[in-house]
């Protein structure tokens, strides 16, 4: 079978050089997040988040393997799964620290949600690309896609999981606004969602609206609801400019963290490393957004540019809540790190979309 010389020619090299050097910043955090009095789990997390990572190669050079626009053509076999793995989450999933959200397979366990997340990228490109006008959406042009987003949406707060599905709301509204809304649309949303705010508060469980008291008062409940986030904010201060060095954070080694290699290994990490070491993961995420942005404005099609922009904004927004929680200037919801946190579930979505970065990026010179 011929290949055209183009798709190596215009294959992004540096975003997957930008990957690998984030992945193996997370192993190394990981390592050190898990190790202090762990007797050796430090290595078997490393080692589990490096295999997660290697399998993650390999979806994305499946992903990227096949034209995006396939994509477009698959988009409600790709729904029709995301929706019957959700929905079979809350009759046989597993159930971890109170939430229902893992599919077990033996020793296996995934986290559907995690990829419901791109569904909704795909699903919103497939509406979005056919429905571009110069006066903006309206209505009828946002209708469809908000439907069939609220049924995966309305499966993962059950389950529940309040954080991934504010995510898939925040990255619909980032490439509808991409789109274009016609203004009057715009008020009357922005009005509903500032009126809907009370009602949705009071249908939250009790420990979501402690988290959100705790957000405007930590020192309200330090030893209870509080002490994450306090935490977190000592450890990240006391990293100061240059940090205390790699295995040395005292409140990592002292288990004052809490999910030390998950939700909060930015704070680990910042502690060891201080600013110098933050500053310089940040220019690597900004490095790598950059590249999955510029595959979608040299894409030749809309449906290639909305995937990269849904796809980035899936990587955005992840990465500015995590660390907006783990500073403080966010509730704490469970969203993890990219490529940083520990987890199987969160290094294959986010290698999926590195795919769809690199897959649309390849074929720019032409489409179906």
């Amino acid at each position: 079978m011929m290949i055209d010389r183009r798709l190596i020619q215009h294959f992004d090299w540096w975003l997957l050089i930008l990957t690998l050097a984030l992945i193996g910043v997370g192993v190394v955090t990981i390592y050190s997040a898990a190790e202090p009095g762990a007797r050796g789990m430090g290595q078997i997390f490393a080692v589990k988040q490096a295999v997660w990572g290697a399998l993650g190669l390999v979806l994305m050079a499946a992903v990227f393997s096949f034209h995006y626009q396939a994509l477009d053509r698959w988009v409600w076999g790709i729904y029709a799964l995301t929706v019957l793995s959700l929905a079979w989450v809350l009759v046989f999933g597993k159930t971890v620290s109170g939430s229902q959200r893992w599919i077990a397979i033996g020793s296996f366990a995934f986290q559907p949600s995690e990829m419901a997340k791109l569904t909704a990228v795909i699903v919103l490109a497939h509406f979005l690309s056919r429905a571009g006008t110069a006066r903006g959406l309206g209505f009828r042009d946002i209708l469809a896609p908000a439907a069939l987003l609220s049924v995966p949406f309305g499966l993962i707060v059950i389950q529940p999981d309040l954080g991934t599905g504010m995510v898939i709301m925040i990255i619909a509204a980032s490439m509808v606004l991409f789109a274009g809304l016609k203004r009057r649309v715009l008020v009357i949303l922005v009005l509903c969602a500032l009126l809907s705010g009370p009602t949705l508060y009071v249908n939250l469980k009790d420990y979501q609206k402690e988290r959100i008291k705790t957000f405007f008062n930590p020192d309200r409940d330090p030893l209870g609801a509080g002490y994450h986030i306090i935490q977190s904010k000592i450890a990240i201060g006391s990293g100061m400019f240059s940090g205390k060095g790699y295995l040395k954070g005292s409140q990592k080694a002292l288990s004052f963290l809490p999910e030390q290699h998950t939700d909060f290994i930015f704070a680990v990490l910042a502690e060891e490393w201080g600013l110098l070491g933050s500053t310089a993961l940040l220019v690597l995420l900004f490095a790598f957004l950059a590249r999955g942005l510029g595959a979608g404005y040299r894409s030749k099609d809309p449906f290639g540019a909305f995937l990269c922009v849904g796809a980035a904004s899936y990587f955005f927004w992840q990465i500015f809540i995590n660390m907006g929680m783990v500073m403080g200037i966010l509730p704490v919801v469970g969203v993890p790190l990219p490529f940083i946190s520990y987890g199987g579930s969160s290094m294959l979505a986010a290698m999926t979309g590195v795919g769809i970065f690199l897959n649309v990026g390849m074929r720019r010179f032409s489409y179906e």
